[in-house]
């Protein structure tokens, strides 16, 4: 009887921590699809090319894997002060250090993952894992990309960041994996305001999971100028066919 009650309390104690909620963040912000007419988040469906902040892209660790990784990738806001992007230190859930480099590029060299760029006026694709919290039970939680207009030499406050929304992008826009709704691949795409002047701009990633329970991850986004109208268009620059899946 003992045994049979021990197995028992140990198979539902899996089942337990196999059906916890995790929590999220930002993993490749510049998802580029294999075949544009075939969008998706699935390392079949595309490369990434741009990374958040001192992104370990040579961990090891797969896909959505970062919440158990130390220091962990994901990061709850303390409504206390709202630490717009990770310092290691502050939030209910401190996540490594997002903060802003002087040189920016001291966070896109080995070991993390590289700097995103793009131009002015195009649209950029981005990835999330759903870590549970694209099922049908959930109401959809959107994700806020905010994105300063004007190049600053440090993180600006959660405030300013709220203020310049740029995008609202639907949490659950996800290709599903059958049993696997932890690391279900999730996505979207914005467009990079087009009056822009070159430079590295401050974007953030911040989802709303319940009232005052905010998760986000920061990046430096290199923006070149838009071209003029009328210049001939690089093959393969134009991105509209993104659109159908951006919510702005």
């Amino acid at each position: 009887m003992l045994f049979r009650t021990t197995v028992i309390a140990s198979v539902a104690l899996a089942f337990v921590a196999s059906t916890v909620e995790a929590h999220s963040w930002a993993d490749c912000v510049d998802w580029r699809f294999n075949d544009p007419k075939k969008p998706g988040f699935r390392e079949s469906d595309g490369k990434c090319f741009g990374w958040a902040r001192k992104y370990p892209v040579n961990s090891g660790v797969a896909f959505g894997g970062l919440d158990s990784y130390s220091p962990s990738r994901h990061y709850q806001q303390n409504p206390a002060d709202f630490t717009p992007c990770s310092d290691g230190k502050h939030g209910k859930e401190p996540g490594g250090d997002e903060t802003r480099q002087n040189p920016i590029s001291k966070s896109y060299t080995k070991p993390w993952g590289a700097q995103a760029k793009t131009t002015a006026g195009k649209k950029i694709c981005m990835r999330w894992p759903a870590k549970n919290h694209a099922v049908k039970e959930e109401p959809e939680h959107f994700v806020f990309i905010n994105m300063p207009n004007t190049t600053l030499s440090a993180d600006p406050s959660q405030a300013v960041f709220s203020k310049n929304t740029i995008a609202k992008l639907p949490y659950k826009n996800c290709n599903d994996i059958p049993g696997d709704t932890d690391h279900t691949p999730c996505g979207g795409c914005f467009t990079v305001p087009a009056t822009l002047a070159t430079g590295n701009y401050v974007v953030q990633w911040r989802w709303q999971l319940n009232p005052n329970e905010f998760y986000t991850s920061c990046w430096d986004l290199g923006v070149t100028a838009a071209a003029a109208p009328g210049a001939v268009v690089p093959l393969g620059a134009k991105t509209s066919i993104f659109a159908e899946l951006a919510e702005d």
